[in-house]
C-alpha cells in the first residue's frame, strides 16, 4: 500500500502548485500534525519548533532567509526553493522601476492626484505642472546588472530590447546562465568597473554575509553622479543609510527598491514598493508548482533538485528498492555503506554520491528488499544524519 505523506502549509500556497501533490498520496493542510514536509512562503520559521518528523522544507520562492537552514542541515533535512520561477515577474518590475525613475512618474502621479477635478482651470494647471516632471528616455543609457542568474539575464535582455547598453558582473556565473546571456552584454571584471560605467544599476544576488551591504557608501561614490540604484533582490544588499546620504548629496538621483523601512521611508527621491517582486498570479503558480514537484521527487524517490543546502543528486531508479542516506562529508562513508549492504547479502545496482560543503548525500538502489536491520545498521554509522528507505509500492 502506498504511504501517505503529510505536508504542512504555513502560508497561502497557489492551488496550481498544490495540485502537484495528488490527494491519494498526500495529505496537505494548515493543521497537519507530525508533518513529513513543510511548504512555506514568507512565514518566519526561525521562531517555530520544527517537528522531528519533518523530512524536507519547500520554499515557494527563491530566498530562504526566513528558514533556519543551518539547523536543518544538521538534522539532515534539505531545504528546497524555486530559483527562477518568479524571474519574469521581477524582470518586469525592474523595467517598471527604470521607467518610474526616468520619467518621474511617482511625482507626476502625486501631482495629478492632488488636482481638483472641479477646478475650471484644470487643463491649464495640468499643462503648467507637467514641465516639472520632464524626464529622459532609456534608449542609449547604460544599465549595470550585478548577478547574471535567471532574473539578471532576463533584465539584461529586456534592457537591450529597449535600446540600452548593458554591462554585467557575476564571478560565479553558471555555464547554463552564460549560454542564455546575450552576447551584447559587456562583461565587467569587478563591481567597481560596472558601477563606474552605469547610469542605472540593478542588483540580483542572494543575501549572504559576503553580499550584505554589497552596495555601500564607498561603492555608491563610484557611480556616475545622478545615477539610479535599484534593489529588487533582498533587503540588506544595499546599505540604505548610504543610499539616503547619496540621494541627499545628489550622487544618486533615485533609489528604487522592494523593501520599505524606516531609513528610506518618506524620502522624496526613493520609491519603495511593498515587496511586489513575485506578486503576480503567474509567479506564485510557477513557484508553488516547481517546489511541490521537487518535494514530491525527494519524498518518493530521494532525488534532490534546487536545494539550498544539499547537493544536486538525481538518479533514475534501477530497482524498486532505494535508500537515501544523508551524512557528514567525511572520509570512508561510502566504504561503510557498501560494507553494511554487502555483509547483509545485498548487491548494489546503482549508487550516486554527491557532496556540498559539510553535507554528503548518497542514493543507493538495491537488487532486493532492504531489511530493517540493515537500515538500522546504516543509521548507527558515526556521521550518518538520516537514512530513508524508499521502496516502490507493490
Amino acid at each position: 500500500m502506498t504511504r501517505a505523506f503529510r505536508v504542512l502549509v504555513l502560508n497561502q500556497i497557489s492551488p496550481f502548485g498544490l495540485e502537484r501533490l495528488p490527494s491519494d498520496i498526500y495529505q496537505v493542510g494548515k493543521d497537519i500534525e507530525t508533518p513529513d514536509a513543510v511548504l512555506v512562503r514568507s512565514a518566519d520559521m526561525h521562531s517555530m519548533t520544527i517537528p522531528e518528523s519533518v523530512l524536507a522544507i519547500g520554499r515557494a520562492g527563491a530566498g530562504t532567509n526566513n528558514i533556519p537552514v543551518g539547523g536543518l542541515s544538521r538534522r539532515g533535512v534539505p531545504v528546497f526553493n524555486a530559483p527562477g520561477a518568479n524571474a519574469n515577474a521581477v524582470k518586469e518590475l525592474v523595467i517598471a522601476a527604470m521607467l518610474m525613475a526616468s520619467r518621474n512618474l511617482p511625482e507626476a502621479l502625486g501631482f495629478v492626484r492632488e488636482l481638483d477635478a472641479t477646478d475650471p482651470d484644470l487643463e491649464r494647471r495640468v499643462e503648467d505642472g507637467k514641465k516639472r516632471f520632464s524626464g529622459y528616455e532609456l534608449t542609449g543609457r547604460t544599465l549595470g546588472v550585478i548577478g547574471l542568474g535567471r532574473i539578471g539575464a532576463l533584465v539584461a535582455q529586456s534592457a537591450i530590447e529597449l535600446g540600452m547598453d548593458v554591462i554585467g558582473y557575476d564571478p560565479e556565473i553558471t555555464v547554463d546562465a552564460a549560454w542564455s546571456l546575450s552576447s551584447q552584454v559587456r562583461r565587467a571584471g569587478s563591481v567597481a568597473e560596472l558601477l563606474k560605467a552605469s547610469e542605472f544599476v540593478s542588483v540580483h544576488v542572494p543575501l549572504l554575509e559576503s553580499t550584505r551591504h554589497l552596495i555601500d557608501a564607498r561603492n555608491i561614490e563610484l557611480m556616475r553622479r545622478g545615477s539610479v540604484l535599484m534593489n529588487f533582490s533582498r533587503e540588506g544588499i544595499v546599505d540604505d543609510a548610504a543610499a539616503v546620504g547619496a540621494l541627499d548629496s545628489g550622487q544618486l538621483a533615485r533609489y528604487v527598491c522592494d523593501f520599505p523601512n524606516r531609513t528610506i521611508h518618506g524620502h522624496p527621491r526613493t520609491v519603495a514598493l511593498p515587496h511586489l517582486g513575485a506578486s503576480t498570479t503567474e509567479a506564485e503558480d510557477n513557484c508553488a508548482s516547481m517546489v511541490a514537484e521537487q518535494l514530491r521527487d525527494y519524498l518518493e524517490n530521494g532525488n534532490v533538485r534546487n536545494s539550498v543546502n544539499f547537493p544536486l543528486a538525481v538518479m533514475p531508479r534501477s530497482s524498486s528498492w532505494r535508500l537515501g542516506i544523508v551524512n557528514a562529508n567525511v572520509p570512508n562513508m561510502l566504504g561503510q555503506i557498501s560494507t553494511a549492504m554487502a555483509e547483509a547479502g545485498l548487491n548494489i545496482d546503482e549508487m550516486l554520491n554527491k557532496s556540498r560543503g559539510d553535507i554528503a548525500y548518497t542514493i543507493v538502489d538495491s537488487n532486493q528488499p532492504v531489511p530493517d536491520s540493515v537500515v538500522e545498521r546504516l543509521r548507527a554509522i558515526d556521521g550518518v544524519l538520516r537514512v530513508r528507505y524508499l521502496p516502490l509500492p507493490a
